[in-house]
């Protein structure tokens, strides 16, 4: 606690110091409305040349703080509408007011306004990264959600994890454990497993976590996304795309500091800036300081972010970005429980265990660091009015620093934990280089959108992990005498009796080109074709000892996306059906018996899906359902066969499994300050073709059947209160069986409600709110073989000063 006292002092001093000067500057303030007297919503007002500015709200009431003395050019706009600018004198601490009215009517502004209409700020936005193309929701035969940075900070949002409860048919399988190669936390879409591995559209991998300070919006995409995004960083069920803050033409930011349960402490800071008097050289940064306690015995996490972005608008034709994250994490492992693998499960439920899940069967010096350096570079030149060429680029470094460890029953009975530990020493790089030419031009009266695109992604770790030692064997029953013997010198020692750390290094380049086009048939009627071809090089794993490289191969992959939308109401309801595809390359393997082929195709997952999506009454209500069906063959599975008497073990590749369901996401602002987002999915997931042991179950990855996720807040919008809001949701979960096997029999997960409120108070200077999440404190479980508790109730208090 003494190292976060000074980060307060200082927080609590800068909003003091900036007080005091704020008394000296001056505010503009007014209404904007109509030629037919109707108020004027988000139209947006700024001091031309000064990178000050503000939106008016939804009674055309807007304001300009911190404005100095001084003379200056008012200027009111909005797309599609005429500029209109007024010159005024303001002087020290005056309060000013300046009325505008717009030659447009109420119903006029509508028009030109509707795709900015803010209101409904939980709505699923439209998207340049899902297609790879600057499409509307309604224009999108795929189905994906928008986590909005309103929603984050309404929910009071700390961790990563938090944000995604916001999305219908997606749960939690493993927090993250920071080790090499899949550190990352486990996600599954769609029952079928994910990581988060794309940032703004291109690759962004950790070993880690992410912290949500720099995060605009997060993108769900749902159905395998293999025609665009490739087979490498994607998964069946869909993919995840972080979008982060971007550079801002006005001058502003934030400072926040957030406390709570658990030891909580957390800074974050947003500041945004023109560099030059242009302001065609922009500039922002993000950080943030994380450090909480576990709620068990033992345990804690602490991150640091600094993320900033610079971008150049060279010309009406040519802009640069250039952004970074650097990410700074330590923690001790998450404490999962992993179940006996190979023969009957005793207990059957968490209960049955009769575990203490507030012991963490670890020690607060067995840390682990997982530092990610994350670079992403575009370029995005204007060729013609009908052409535009984007180049992006991404480098990525990430390292598995320290102890990982992990408990598991492994005996013949559930009371005895073999706890296993390793020293990770791993270092992984990724480069990612993406051209591609977007085009939106006619042939034969027809408008075509078009994006063709190469893509070239090279993956390469070098790893220096010790071997895996069994530490000891501690009772899950009570408090045994050997308890807390796991320390950091103990395990040291231990490990240093070893052979020694296993020094290898693989690398795998993907040499991918694509197109897709969506064609305007008609008015109402669009279809988009879409393919790629990808070209897959594995160059093996280099044994450093021995200097021999195994697993070399190469395979390639082609994959076909279709999609038809048809509105039946002009921009308001749409029909959507898709097919869509997506691959993972599988190595060959060495067969017992030389006429059998060794060599194998990629593995594929086909969707086909259909539903509608509505954006009514001006955007105040966003509804989304739908209906999939995805089938994956050429799934390896083992097989035995006798030859002359002898049994052999071979692989085989006629594998399937079937993942079907609906899902329904709905956003809405029915009346002024009222918000609510809901979703529902039904996953329906089986072995359809597989070895005995696992054929017509469900697969252990698949997570619940059924998922609800909502919230619904109310803010004030008028009066003296006007700012006052309160936050309620949160999410059902059905039963998840997490071991399926003949062998071992079934694990079930119990069904849970968790509940979650906020209550806040926020205007143009700051913003106070208090969350309390687990309202219940339900006792309740995620796991993936694995059986890891979840946090308790706890509270969150945070206050943010804007600049």
């Amino acid at each position: 606690m003494h190292k976060i006292r000074p980060f307060v002092f200082t927080f609590l001093l800068s909003i003091f110091s900036l007080a005091t000067f704020a008394q000296q500057l001056s505010t503009i303030k007014g209404t904007i409305t109509t030629s037919n007297g109707q108020p004027a919503a988000y139209i947006s007002v700024s001091l031309k040349g000064k990178g000050l500015g503000s939106t008016s709200d939804n009674n055309g009431n807007y304001s300009i703080t911190k404005v100095k003395p001084g003379n200056y050019i008012i200027k009111v706009s909005a797309v599609g509408l005429k500029s209109e600018e007024k010159t005024i004198s303001i002087i020290a601490g005056q309060t000013l007011t300046s009325d505008f009215t717009l030659a447009e009517n109420s119903d006029q502004l509508k028009e030109v306004n509707i795709s900015t209409n803010k209101r409904n700020k939980f709505a699923t936005k439209a998207s340049t990264y899902v297609a790879k193309l600057p499409l509307k929701n309604l224009e999108n035969p795929q189905v994906y959600t928008t986590i909005s940075k309103e929603l984050m900070e309404e929910q009071i949002t700390t961790d990563f994890s938090s944000v995604l409860k916001n999305t219908s048919g997606l749960d939690k399988l493993w927090t993250s454990t920071g080790r090499s190669g899949d550190g990352a936390a486990y996600y599954n879409i769609r029952g079928f497993v994910t990581q988060v591995s794309i940032i703004d559209g291109i690759a962004g991998q950790t070993n880690g976590d992410l912290d949500p300070a720099n995060i605009e919006t997060v993108e769900v995409m749902k159905g395998p996304s293999g025609t665009l995004y490739g087979g490498a960083l994607t998964g069946f069920g869909g993919l995840i795309n972080v979008v982060t803050k971007k550079p801002l033409d006005t001058a502003g930011g934030n400072v926040s500091y957030s406390t709570g349960s658990f030891g909580l402490n957390r800074l974050t800071a947003d500041v945004y800036s023109p560099i030059n008097k242009e302001k065609n050289l922009l500039f922002r940064i993000n950080a943030a300081y994380n450090k909480q306690n576990s709620w068990q015995d033992a345990g804690f996490s602490r991150s640091t972010l600094i993320a900033p972005v610079l971008e150049y608008r060279v010309s009406d034709k040519l802009t640069l970005n250039l952004a970074a994250d650097i990410y700074n994490y330590e923690g001790t492992n998450p404490a999962m429980v992993f179940l006996n693998r190979s023969r009957q499960l005793i207990a059957r439920t968490p209960d049955e265990l009769n575990f203490d899940f507030g012991k963490s069967y670890t020690s607060n010096d067995l840390t682990i660091k997982t530092p990610t350096f994350n670079v992403r570079g575009k370029v995005t030149y204007k060729i013609s009015d009908e052409w535009t060429s984007q180049t992006n680029f991404s480098q990525n470094n990430r390292k598995s620093d320290g102890f990982y460890s992990y408990i598991m029953y492994l005996g013949a009975t559930d009371d005895i934990l073999s706890r296993y530990i390793n020293i990770q020493n791993s270092t992984s790089n990724t480069t990612n280089i993406q051209q591609n030419f977007l085009g939106d031009f006619k042939i034969a009266g027809i408008r075509n959108r078009v994006v063709i695109g190469l893509d070239y992604l090279n993956q390469e770790t070098n790893n220096s992990n010790s071997p895996y030692v069994l530490f000891d064997l501690v009772s899950s029953i009570g408090t045994p005498a050997n308890y807390a013997s796991i320390t950091r010198s103990a395990v040291e020692n231990r490990i240093a009796t070893t052979a020694g750390p296993a020094k290898s290094s693989t690398q795998t380049k993907v040499y991918s080109a694509y197109a897709s086009d969506v064609i305007n048939i008609t008015d109402a009627l669009a279809a988009m074709l879409s393919l790629r071809i990808d070209r897959f090089d594995n160059k093996g794993s280099y044994n450093i000892a021995t200097g021999v490289t195994t697993g070399k191969f190469l395979q390639t992959a082609i994959s076909p996306k279709f999609g038809l939308t048809y509105n039946i109401v002009k921009d308001q309801v749409a029909l959507f059906a898709n097919y869509m595809n997506g691959f993972q390359n599988l190595a060959p393997i060495i067969q017992p018996l030389a006429d059998i082929n060794g060599v194998f195709k990629p593995k594929q997952a086909n969707q086909i899906e259909g539903g509608v999506k509505a954006d009514l009454f001006q955007n105040k209500l966003n509804f989304t359902a739908s209906y999939f069906n995805i089938e994956v063959d050429n799934i390896t599975r083992a097989e035995s066969i006798v030859r002359n008497g002898v049994n052999y073990n071979i692989t085989v590749q006629d594998g399937t499994q079937r993942n079907k369901g609906v899902e329904f996401n709905l956003n809405a602002n029915p009346i002024a300050g009222l918000n609510l987002t809901a979703g529902y999915s039904h996953i329906d997931s089986k072995i359809t073709r597989a070895a005995a042991s696992v054929e017509g179950r469900r697969p252990v990855d698949a997570g619940p059947e059924d998922m609800v996720n909502g919230w619904i807040s109310y803010t004030l919008t008028r009066g003296n209160l006007s700012g006052l809001g309160l936050g309620f949701g949160g999410n059902y979960n059905s039963e998840n069986v997490i071991t399926n096997t003949l062998a071992t029999g079934t694990f079930t997960l119990p069904a849970y409600t968790v509940l979650n409120a906020t209550a806040f108070y926020g205007n143009n200077r700051y913003r106070i709110g208090v969350k309390l999440d687990n309202i219940t404190d339900k006792r309740y479980y995620k796991g993936w073989t694995t059986v890891e508790a979840q946090m308790p109730r706890s509270f969150v208090a945070n206050i943010t000063y804007k600049f």
